[in-house]
Parts: C-alpha cells; structure tokens; sequence
C-alpha cells in the first residue's frame, strides 16, 4: 500500500491499524513538528516536550483501533498528547516531592559568543521567549491548555474543546483567564517585542 504525501489522515490512520507501518509513520511525519511545538508550550522544557510528544505517538499507535475517522486525526492526536503530558506532570511532582530537585543540571545559563548588539538581542530574545514558556508552563493545567491551543496552535475555541473535553465558552473564559494571569506574573518588558 503506497504512503503517498495527498492522503487523507484518516485513510492512513485505517490502514496503519490494519498493520501498515509505512501508514504510521507518514502520519507520524506529518503531524510530528506541531505536535512536539504544542507540547513543549504545553511543559515548558524540550527534553519533557520530546518525551512526551514520544509516549503520545507510541499511545496513539496502539489505539488507533479505536480512532473515529469522523474526527480530525490531528485533533486526536493532541488529546492523546495533552493527556500524556499531563501523567508526565503527575509523574514528576511524585518525583520531586520524594527525591527533590528533578535535575540539578538545569542552570538556565545560556552560551552565547560575544558578538555586540546582535548577541545582546539574540539573549534579551532567548530570555523573553523563556520567561514566557515558563509563565505558560507555570499556569493550573485547566488555564495552560486553552491559552496553548487558541493562542499559540491557532485552534478555535470549538477546535481546542473537542481536543479539551470542554465547551467552546468554556476554553473562551479559561483562555481570557489565563492571559490576565500572564499579564500579572510576566513582567510587561518580557510579553513586548516577540
């Protein structure tokens, strides 16, 4: 069976259940970028994002028996994802209340070679962005979800619901609470300029 690029997902999501792994992986190509930006927005830390972005493709392989064709592959694929980052979380906090710190590595230092005003605003960027992945990562998960999928992955609030589990109005006040939130916690100078 061919893998050709103008399939529809939902056609490669059938026959990738039916065993064809050539299917998969061009779903897994397709969908691999977006999925792995929304989790690292989603976790705020890229080797967490990979992770997670990894067990949500190998979870999703295992379910695709139960995929509704009627439903946006993609759509699904983030609930599978959004769920694993989660457990992930809940993973973590157990790991840290028992062991401490999950990893004293993680200084945040940035190496950046002297390079003058182009250096400065590369760092003054990087900080920004991290000060705002951060923020975002730091939000009640019921807040961090609708915020990721509307503003940053471009869902509508219907969009993110289905993937969410909540009613369109619902992921609209969580979304508008969430950004009052960030306006609060993130430092005016951070949220200007990106």
């Amino acid at each position: 069976m061919t893998t050709s690029p103008d399939r529809p997902d939902a056609e490669l999501a059938r026959a990738a259940a039916s065993g064809d792994e050539r299917a998969y992986a061009e779903l897994v190509r397709r969908h691999k970028d977006g999925l792995y930006r929304l989790l690292r927005r989603y976790v705020g830390d890229p080797d967490d994002a990979y992770e997670a972005a990894h067990e949500a493709f190998i979870a999703a392989w295992s379910a695709l028996p139960r995929y509704d064709p009627n439903r946006p592959f993609g759509a699904w694929l983030k609930t599978i994802a959004i769920n694993k980052a989660r457990d992930r979380a809940r993973r973590l906090a157990v790991r840290r209340f028992f062991f401490g710190s999950k990893s004293l590595e993680d200084s945040g230092a940035l190496e950046v070679e002297d390079g003058g005003e182009a250096a400065d605003a590369t760092v003054m960027a990087t900080q920004r962005r991290g000060a705002l992945d951060q923020a975002i990562a730091g939000l009640p998960d019921g807040l961090r979800g609708p915020l990721i999928l509307t503003a940053l992955e471009g869902c509508s609030h219907q969009e993110a619901g289905d993937i969410l589990g909540l009613s369109a109005k619902t992921v609209e006040m969580r979304a508008y609470r969430a950004r009052k939130l960030l306006a609060e916690t993130v430092p005016a100078n951070y949220r200007d300029g990106d």
